[in-house]
């Protein structure tokens, strides 16, 4: 499959180091085609790597084509446990400490900076030391034990037994049957069957004090979606009940009303109806004002509120300086 357009000349040449590893003798069409890029600039990019002291070999001739001689060796990448599950999370939700030589993101990255042929290592170093990316406040990243625990649980579909806070501060113990853990807006979740209340929930990870897996094994639900399951779950059981009419049949909008905000169903032919809750009525009412169809809040005095006075605040900004 060919490389997306924006990929960097050090990314590609380090795409075309892999591919002449993995396939000794590689020509230069195919090499070009797998890159998405000329055959002229695949030979460039094996320039560059000859440039980097990386001992690329060609071989000419019907059956020639690139290999990598002996004077390349790479040191052997080994990362603890630890290290390794901080990297697929620093991926997935976008760690901001990668920098930092001493955390487990710094330490892998590092080790995969030093496998690199230091001209190419050296450029991705000094990104590494200038770069300032800004904190995602919202994010809330868990404790990476924990989350090792509570994915092996769901892998063998094992019972846990959580120690948790709430956001209220109480604290609770329950049994649970662990799903799946789904990672939304920097946040992550363990979508799972609490046994005590006898209900879905879905804890946030990084308020989980204490995990211990039992013995007690579970059957998930048939044709689990856990991302969808964990967006509807989202949007039930808070403070305030709300009901829309969305004037725009079901079939047009639906793809556009995030499942956050509750059920939407169909309430007529040009006609849909949604249904939800939220402990933020003024959140809700700001999504509401970004859907591209007229609504009425038919219930739920507080988001109404909110969307009045949210229309008012935008009425009285868009009317010309006196």
């Amino acid at each position: 499959m060919a490389v997306e357009p924006d990929v960097s000349p050090t990314a590609r040449a380090l795409l075309t180091l892999e591919l002449v590893q993995a396939s000794p003798g590689i020509t230069a069409g195919r090499l070009a085609d797998k890159l998405g890029v000329s055959e002229r600039a695949a030979r460039r990019y094996v320039g560059i790597l000859r440039e980097a002291g990386i001992p690329v070999e060609s071989v000419r001739g019907p059956y020639g084509g690139y290999r990598v001689g002996r004077g390349l060796r790479l040191p052997p990448l080994t990362f603890s446990s630890t290290e390794a599950l901080c990297l697929v999370m620093a991926i997935l939700d976008g760690h901001h400490d990668a920098s930092d030589t001493t955390s487990p993101v710094g330490s892998a990255l590092g080790k995969i900076l030093r496998a690199l042929p230091e001209p190419v290592a050296s450029q991705a170093e000094a990104v590494r030391r200038a770069a300032a990316p800004a904190p995602d406040r919202a994010a809330a990243r868990p404790d990476p034990q924990t989350t090792t625990i509570l994915v092996q649980a769901c892998s063998e579909h094992r019972r846990v037994r959580l120690a948790y806070r709430s956001e209220a501060g109480s604290e609770l113990d329950a049994e649970a049957d662990p799903w799946a853990v789904v990672v939304r807006h920097g946040r992550w979740y363990l979508l799972c069957w609490s046994h005590g209340p006898g209900e879905r929930r879905a804890y946030r990870i990084d308020r989980v004090r204490a995990v211990e897996l039992l013995a007690a094994g579970f059957d998930p639900p048939a044709g689990l979606d856990p991302v969808a399951m964990l967006e509807e779950h989202l949007a039930v059981g808070w403070e305030y009940s709300v009901e829309v009419l969305v004037d725009a049949p079901f079939g047009t909008i639906a793809s556009r009303v995030p499942r956050s905000l509750g059920r939407l169903e169909p309430a007529g032919p040009a006609t849909s109806r949604l249904t939800g809750t939220t402990s933020n009525p003024w959140w809700y009412a700001e999504q509401l004002a970004a859907l591209p169809a007229a609504f009425r809040i038919v219930s739920g005095p507080e988001v109404g509120h909110a969307a009045r006075t949210l229309g008012e605040r935008l009425l009285a900004a868009a009317e010309p300086a006196a």
